[in-house]
């Protein structure tokens, strides 16, 4: 499979950037970027999650004092909104530190907008009864005594793994500044104490310091790790959110695709079979206004007619195949891929393996993805086979759509493996491509089976 619009250098920057690494990754771990960014968050976290600990503690005791009276309700409604504005400092904080993108909630001006009242009292109802501005109110509770852990650990690891390793460079100091011959173990009131100051407890130590430094970044990161979940687990959108949004999202694309099509199909009319019929008209006009002066003449101007009418039927089956072929209606998907197969210009081998029929719309969809594919195999991937797979895998419908040709197809903004990609998503359908320059492809789709 290979576009002109779904192909370029970014193979070779994708391959680049998966070739392994000389150094280990247990030796380099303590100077990546990505080390010191979660070293960062959990120092600047303790502070962060102090204060906001003791905000929403004070202010959230404060408003459930009050509850019996007036104030005790904006109160608590104002706790949730200042809840809300902290949500948008860690989210960014964890963006910037440890990567993690995580996407802002629904906001709650939407959630106002659906009340049938308005004003302050709206905005409070609608805050109290949020559950995303709970679930920050309750992330600012939980996530200080994990911050102050984080802390701790963070803190003493790096010191203590530092000072360790690096001892063999700064003990000179002890004896000449500290009038002591080395680091203090141990020491009592009798006079007794223990000293590393020999070459063998100096290695040691350096040594130890050095298994203390390369544990730290992956014990840090297991414990940013839980902080990860807190952020997207509490500060992100719900999943009932998500699944609206993303049916919002596919909506508007079926909607976008059907409009595409009305118009796709409405230019063909127009510029195909429209003009052909009043070509026709025109013509069978003067063969009308000929028959009795010159019936040779009429009887070809007749002919010409026919052929035309032959030519505008050939596009009217056309268009309707691309609308929804008659043979996927009658017989199903597998002799409409084999029929679709037989079009292609290259030789196709297909293998349907269905033991019933899924959803109409579903085999709609099936059947002009793989269309999609095999025009694109056809004009610009170079194969000389190809193959259609198309089968049932519990409660989803798949297809693999294959060739020999010479690879290098990704799914790019704007390019027809994005369509298709937006198409299938629509109905919870997902497309993966696998296309390695110099081949082959595969590209495999599944759908819901909706019988």
């Amino acid at each position: 499979m290979n576009t002109a619009i779904d192909h370029g250098p970014d193979a070779t920057a994708t391959a680049a950037a998966h070739r392994p690494h000389r150094v280990p990754a247990v030796l380099r771990a303590p100077l990546e970027g990505r080390t010191w960014g979660e070293l960062l968050y959990a120092l600047t976290g303790f502070p962060i999650a102090t204060a906001l600990f003791c905000i929403a503690i004070t202010l959230t005791a404060t408003s459930a004092g009050l509850l019996v009276t007036f104030i005790g309700v904006p109160l608590l409604a104002f706790t949730l909104a200042g809840a809300r504005g902290m949500g948008v400092l860690e989210r960014a904080r964890a963006r910037a530190l440890l990567g993690q993108d995580v996407a802002a909630p629904e906001p709650l001006r939407l959630r106002a907008r659906r009340s049938r009242s308005t004003g302050l009292m709206a905005w409070v109802g609608a805050l109290l009864k949020d559950g995303t501005s709970w679930r920050h109110l309750v992330y600012a509770l939980v996530c200080f005594p994990w911050a102050v852990l984080t802390f701790v650990t963070a803190v003493t690891l790096w010191s203590v793994g530092w000072a360790l390793f690096t001892y063999p460079v700064w003990q000179w100091t002890l004896p000449r500044f500290a009038h002591r011959p080395g680091m203090q173990i141990w020491g009592d009131s009798h006079g007794r104490s223990f000293y590393l100051d020999t070459p063998y407890e100096i290695g040691f130590t350096c040594a130890l310091g050095f298994a203390v430094v390369m544990a730290s970044p992956w014990i840090l990161r297991s414990l940013t790790q839980v902080n990860r979940l807190l952020v997207s687990g509490l500060l992100g959108p719900s999943r009932l959110a998500e699944r609206v949004w993303e049916l919002e999202e596919d909506r508007g694309v079926a909607e976008d695709t059907a409009a595409a099509d009305l118009r796709r199909i409405e230019r063909k009319l127009h510029d195909g079979a429209q003009a052909r019929l009043a070509h026709l008209a025109v013509g069978l006009d003067m063969a009308k206004e000929t028959a009795l002066a010159d019936p040779p003449s009429a009887v070809v101007m007749v002919e010409h007619a026919h052929s035309e009418v032959k030519r505008v039927l050939q596009e009217l089956r056309d268009l309707a195949r691309g609308i929804h072929p008659a043979i996927l209606t009658d017989r199903g998907l597998g002799p409409a891929l084999s029929a679709l197969a037989a079009r292609c210009s290259v030789p196709v081998t297909t293998q349907a393996d269905l033991p019933s029929r899924p959803a109409s719309a579903i085999e709609g969809i099936a059947y002009f993805t793989v269309s999609e594919l095999l025009e694109n195999i056809s004009k610009h991937s170079g194969a000389t086979t190809a193959s259609v797979d198309v089968w049932r895998s519990g409660n989803r419908l798949m297809l693999r759509v294959a060739d020999d040709g010479r690879g290098g197809a990704l799914i790019r903004p704007g390019g027809g493996l994005a369509g298709l990609t937006d198409r299938l998503r629509a109905v919870d359908g997902v497309l993966d491509v696998d296309s390695v320059p110099g081949g082959p492809t595969v590209v495999t789709a599944e759908l819901p089976w909706r019988p």
